[in-house]
Formats: structure tokens, sequence, C-alpha cells
């Protein structure tokens, strides 16, 4: 009996070393990091203009890093805060942990190298070698293009230097050990040509990290078909909303036409549109209609082309529920 116990205690120590061998590789020596790339990009006026649309309009990184004003019909970014940070996801939203958009102007990038903002776009990996947790959606943006990542690189180059001194990002633990396994390497692609209309809408729709929020998750794993909808995002009031179907199903985009698809974003464009004021209980969106408004028609297109061409799938997406208070019943 004695040295069956011994056994026992034997095994479970090896397993408790074995385990904190691991726990402490994750901890320190990861993520393993490359050093950032050397380049200097110049700041042509084309590469301004391309970096300016896909921050603005397709990759979204001045609605993220901003402050967004949920009290507007599809939480447009506060004026005066675009680029600067201090975007909020935290527990309330159903994130594990808190995590705080971090400020793109130059007062905050200028000690940057090019090759490090680079880096921390296509792998995850910020300038001091710590991982981003992927709210930044960059393994999509490691699939893109070089000089659509330069580009936008050129861009924030140009912004109006903003000070903005802002928290720090504080994930829950296990994530903040787990952290170090989601930096990605990059697998950069090339841009394919707008008369390869399908496989360039793919790549817009990847840059504009579509299937992130149209493709239900739970505890940070995809679990839903790609596209099909469903996945949940708590508002600030507690109500629910919903990422649409986009399937070529009839419970997705299955009946709409591309005329009405590109509809559907430019209405927003549209010089007297003015998002109107979200009322309590009413149904708010988290879909940044107005920034995507500006996509290019023939983008838009194109992603239309390619979600043509992507599995149907039934899914009846209830678009949203009201904060509690509101619900029937109550």
């Amino acid at each position: 009996m004695k040295k069956v116990v011994r056994i026992v205690l034997y095994l479970l120590i090896v397993v408790i070393a074995a385990t904190a061998g691991v726990v402490a590789f994750i901890a320190f020596a990861l993520p393993n990091t490359k050093p950032a790339p050397a380049m200097s990009i110049e700041l042509t006026e084309e590469r301004i203009e391309r970096g300016e649309y896909l921050a603005n309009h397709v990759m979204l990184c001045m609605d993220c890093h901003a402050v967004r004003d949920f009290s507007l019909y599809a939480a447009p970014p506060k004026p005066g805060t675009e680029g600067a940070g201090g975007d909020v996801f935290d527990q309330k939203m159903g994130f594990p942990g808190r995590f705080v958009s971090r400020n793109l102007t130059p007062a905050a990038l200028s000690d940057w190298s090019d090759g490090e903002i680079f880096r921390a776009i296509t792998t995850g990996v910020s300038r001091d070698g710590t991982a981003l947790f992927p709210v930044m959606p960059y393994p999509n943006y490691s699939r893109l293009a070089e000089d659509d990542i330069q580009a936008v690189i050129a861009y924030l180059r140009t912004l109006e230097p903003i000070e903005n001194e802002l928290e720090g990002s504080k994930p829950d633990f296990p994530v903040s050990v787990l952290i170090n396994t989601m930096p990605v390497k990059a697998d950069l692609q090339p841009r394919p040509s707008k008369d390869d209309v399908v496989n360039y809408g793919r790549y817009i729709i990847t840059a504009a990290s579509c299937g992130d929020c149209h493709t239900r998750m739970e505890n940070g794993t995809y679990v839903g078909e790609p596209y099909a909808g469903g996945n949940e995002f708590i508002m600030p009031d507690g109500s629910v909303v919903r990422a649409a179907n986009l399937t070529p199903h009839e419970t997705g985009i299955g009946n709409w036409t591309e005329e009405l698809f590109i509809n559907r974003f430019k209405m927003y464009a549209d010089s007297s549109y003015n998002p109107h004021l979200v009322e309590a209980g009413e149904m708010q969106t988290i879909m940044p209609w107005l920034m995507y408004a500006g996509m290019d028609e023939e983008d838009l297109s194109a992603m239309f082309s390619y979600l043509r061409t992507i599995e149907p799938v039934e899914n009846k997406v209830v678009k949203f529920t009201p904060p509690p208070e509101f619900q029937e019943g109550d």
C-alpha cells in the first residue's frame, strides 16, 4: 500500500512540475518573436491616400482606436478622438479582461520604428515584445499585402499628434498567461487584381475582419459556421445585439441583390444622414456603419460576389434583445 502511495505521489509531483514548466515557458519564453523588420516607409501622397482609406473605411483603425459614442446609432467615434485610443473592451462586453485601445497618433508612436509598427499590426507583438490581445484582428492583417500595411503606417505618421494618457490593458487569468500563445507568424499575401472579383472580395473581407464579428463565438473560440451570424455583443445598457447571417441562405443574404447590399452601406454616406440619438431600450448596433459607408462601391461589390460563393447556412438570427427592464412581461 505504501508503495502505491509513493508511486501516486511521484506521479503527482511529475504532473505538477510539468504543468509548472509549461506555464513558465508560456509566461516567460513566449511570444517567441523575431526582431522587427528593418524598413523605412516613404510618405508618398499615393501611399498616404491608400492608408487613409484602409484605416478609416476598411480596416477601421480609426474606429477602434477612438472613443465610440454609444448614445448615437452605430456608435460613431467622438470627434477629436480618432486615432487617440481609449475605446474599452471589457468583461461587461464579454471579454476576458479589460482591453484599452492604444494611441496611434505620432504623440505615442513617434518613438516606434516603421518595422515595429509593422510587426505589431501583422503579428500581434508590441514594441517591447509583449503580446497583444486579438481584439485587434492581427490574425487577419497578417494575411494582407505588405504595401497595404505600409500604407496604413504612412497614414498614421501624418495624423495630428494627440496627447492621451491611457490605462494599460489587463487580461484576466488564465488569459493573462495564454495571451503569449496568441501572436501569429505573418503570412503576407499579394492583393488580388480587382478583375479577379471573388478573390479580391475575399481579400477586402479579410481586411475588414467581417468574419470575426459574423461568426458565433463562445469563450474566445469560434463555434458557429463562418459568416453565419449569431455572435452576441453586450451593449453598455445591457441589451444584446447579434451579428447578421451573411451567407447566401434565405435566412441570410440569399435574397439580396448586389444593389441592395451596396445601398445598405451607402445609405449612411449620404451627406444629409446624421445618426439619431438611441433612446433607452431602443435597438443599437455594434456595426460601425458610418465608417464602412466610405468604402468604394467596387470593393463592396467584390465583397458581395465573394459572399455569394460561401456555403449557405440556415440561421435565422434574432438581431436584438432589449435590456431586461424593457422586455415584455417584466
